[in-house]
């Protein structure tokens, strides 16, 4: 597909862009109504594609938990194990979507790989995630960001609290939940081990209170978010983190997301998640 979509599609996710103004200006890029309406249905996500673990599967334990917030009560997703036993446990942040079909697979793939795995909603002081994901990316820009950050600090607490904990504390992260992801890791000094999926980078100055080893995934045709690489490697060397960068050559951002049409890429996605599952089982089990 033309970059040039791609890119306005991205600008589209992650912009305050109308979906008005996104079709008008994809019209003009392609030339008419219909390869635009077209072109859309290769990007927009597909949530009927999101199970690759069943809901239904066996070896799992699902759960709708609550637990308390900064000023909130936070809701969220979590799966475990059946087995007993004390397990390492795995925050989830999800994109700017929210709470959805696809990180609740995501969820569910961590705790089959013999993790406490927990989605929580940063949408829960507004109600929850719609199903509408245009109204759902809107709502975000009602959140507080300090707050936030708090509210998913917090998680680790809760996760830290269940019998089936070993006490040992990861989270992961994609897009805006990767940005949040380096945030938690400068944030919470216990944390084991962070993975940022194509996400924002912190600022340099708070890069050397990252005690968690670092894993970050980038897409190489992602500019908007890899312009801020350089900086942010410096100050990890310079701090002396331990962290892994890896750059996925012509691959889109969002390349992990299997129900996002165009922009995934399983080659990328396979080897991506399974680095990330070997970081967690040298880190937290």
């Amino acid at each position: 597909m033309n970059q040039e979509i791609i890119n306005l599609y991205d600008e589209y996710t992650h912009k305050p862009l109308s979906r008005k103004q996104f079709m008008s200006r994809l019209v003009k890029l392609t030339g008419s109504v219909a390869v635009a309406t077209s072109a859309l249905s290769l990007l927009e996500v597909g949530y009927a594609q999101a199970a690759t673990v069943s809901e239904q599967d066996e070896d799992l334990i699902l759960e709708d938990i609550s637990y308390s917030g900064d000023g909130s009560t936070m809701k969220g997703y979590l799966a475990r194990p059946k087995g007993r036993g004390k397990y390492g446990s795995v925050v989830v942040i999800h994109e700017n979507r929210g709470l959805n079909p696809h990180i609740k697979d995501i969820t569910r793939r961590i705790a089959k790989a013999g993790f406490i795995a927990l989605a929580p909603d940063a949408l829960s002081p507004f109600g929850g995630t719609p199903e509408n994901v245009d109204e759902a990316r809107a709502m975000f820009s009602k959140i507080e960001a300090p707050k936030n950050l708090q509210n998913f600090l917090n998680a680790f607490d809760y996760l830290r609290s269940r019998s089936e904990s070993n006490g040992k504390t990861a989270c992961v992260g994609f897009c805006w939940g990767g940005a949040l992801t380096n945030r938690m890791a400068v944030n919470s000094p216990e944390l084991k081990a962070a993975v940022a999926y194509y996400g924002g980078q912190p600022d340099a100055a708070d890069v050397p209170k990252i005690k968690a080893k670092l894993m970050l995934h980038y897409a190489g045709l992602d500019t908007r978010v890899n312009a801020g690489i350089p900086a942010y490697e410096a100050a990890l060397k310079a701090a002396g983190t331990d962290y892994q960068l890896f750059i996925y050559d012509g691959v889109q951002h969002a390349f992990n997301n299997d129900t996002g049409g165009e922009r995934y890429n399983p080659e990328a996605a396979k080897l991506a998640w399974s680095r990330t599952l070997e970081l967690f089982n040298k880190t937290i089990k």
